[in-house]
């Protein structure tokens, strides 16, 4: 008899969630203003808004966070994160900030101008947002079939090759920063980019003498698939295969709340010295001192350890195979979702479950409500509010996709949490026909206003 898949870990720590009535979770909402970052966790069942900082540390991370050294500058920990990235990435310059965007102020304030391009495939919200705080523009070149939830293919995160070298032929290069790859491509569901792509995209910036970013919050996962989809790359480790990956760029920024599995922390990669000189000047005024830029000297010895755990094959298998389970359950019960299931999430097709509800009325938005006031249940828009306005005529933004994001923290919720959230999404989705109308906004902020947006009923 074949054994079944098991986790690659066992429970050492627990924390007691509480269920809640629907009269309790309609008052709740109503008092958020219909915005669900706005509740209270205490509020909130099972937690899906984000896996940004929400995981399980280990054993081995919550040891190293004893042994930190707090020294202000060329602190032991700071060495033991270098050394860390240096073998897991291959670059040779870093500098720690606290968290995934505050890595991105800080190399954009370096390198981005007024009226600058940036191609990439998606740019996630705070990455966009920082480019046109800047007045400069984010061009997506993501291919055409992530536009299509229902195609299964292997790389749909991938970027246009040829978009992005009609980007590079319509601008100079002085007016192109950067080309930013995510890996793996979150707004359109968490999908990954092939090696083949990566090295195409490589190729056209040495061709046009365009630099290279990798936005790496979630590079590990992009290695798994990489290994386990693209050939040539079986037998290759998940180290391995993030150097190969990280060899074609000439910038990183890392939300290190993800695939490192911290609770907070961040940083840049740079491969030249004099990048890595020009934002010390940024990473001081905006984080901190360059040995440890906006982190503590434990926070830097868990990172460390966490990008070796997270870098694990077995690790990253449980929890990838934990999302293809939910996909399973939503398949049984014949609810749509950008297939295939993602790295890091389930991404639900909210325009295909609630057809009935106008798209000026955020119509994944109206659904994760809908999950919430059913369960408890907390996920995130990604979709017309994530969207935003045209920095230009101040229009609103109408993306081809409007997905609910269902984040799986990692390490945290069981096969059992998996079953709950695919139930409550039935039970949405037996009575979609029912729901109608959606929500307006009353007040906004003009940059990543899906943080702190309030809404009310259409």
């Amino acid at each position: 008899m074949k054994l079944p898949f098991a986790e690659s870990y066992k429970i050492k720590t627990v924390e007691t969630i509480k269920k809640s009535s629907r009269s309790d979770r309609e008052k709740w909402i109503k008092e958020a203003n219909y915005n669900l970052f706005n509740l209270k966790s205490d509020y909130v069942f099972i937690d899906l808004l984000t896996d940004s900082g929400t995981g399980a540390m280990s054993d081995k991370q919550w040891a190293a966070i004893m042994e930190g050294d707090e020294s202000y500058a060329g602190a032991r920990s700071y060495y033991a994160l270098k050394d860390s990235i240096k073998e897991i990435t291959g670059f040779p310059y870093f500098l720690p900030t606290h968290q995934g965007r505050a890595a991105e102020n800080v190399l954009f304030s370096a390198i981005i101008k007024e009226g600058d391009v940036l191609p990439g495939n998606s740019h996630f919200d705070t990455t966009k947002g920082h480019i046109e705080f800047r007045k400069a523009h984010a061009v997506d070149c993501t291919i055409d079939e992530a536009k299509n939830t229902e195609l299964e293919i292997p790389f749909k995160g991938n970027m246009d090759l040829g978009k992005l070298e009609d980007v590079l032929k319509k601008y100079p290069a002085e007016k192109i920063p950067a080309i930013v790859v995510t890996v793996t491509n979150n707004t359109a569901g968490g999908q990954p980019v092939s090696m083949e792509n990566i090295k195409g995209i490589s190729k056209l910036a040495k061709k046009y003498g365009v630099k290279v970013m990798i936005d790496s919050a979630r590079f590990a996962e992009n290695a798994y698939f990489i290994k386990t989809r693209e050939k040539g790359y079986e037998k290759k480790s998940i180290r391995e295969i993030s150097n190969e990956m990280f060899s074609y760029a000439d910038y990183m920024t890392m939300s290190s709340k993800k695939d490192a599995i911290v609770n907070i922390g961040g940083f840049i990669g740079f491969k030249d010295k004099e990048d890595w000189q020009k934002c010390q000047m940024y990473n001081i005024m905006f984080e901190g001192y360059i040995t440890y830029g906006g982190m503590s000297g434990r926070d830097m010895n868990a990172l460390a350890q966490g990008l070796y755990e997270g870098t694990e094959f077995e690790y990253l298998e449980t929890r990838i195979k934990q999302i293809e389970y939910l996909g399973m359950k939503l398949d049984e019960y014949g609810i749509p979702y950008q297939r295939p299931a993602g790295g890091h999430a389930i991404f639900v097709d909210a325009k295909k479950v609630l057809s009935h509800v106008p798209k000026e009325q955020f119509i994944a938005q109206t659904l994760g409500i809908e999950l919430y006031l059913e369960a408890g249940i907390r996920g995130v828009e990604i979709g017309s509010l994530l969207a935003d306005r045209d920095p230009d005529t101040r229009e609103n933004r109408y993306p081809d996709l409007e997905l609910l994001r269902l984040a799986i923290p990692r390490r945290v919720y069981t096969n059992n949490h998996m079953d709950y959230i695919a139930a409550a999404l039935k039970n949405v989705y037996d009575r979609r026909e029912s729901i109608t109308k959606g929500y307006v906004i009353t007040k906004e902020l003009p940059i990543m206003r899906h943080f702190t947006v309030e809404l009310k009923p259409a």
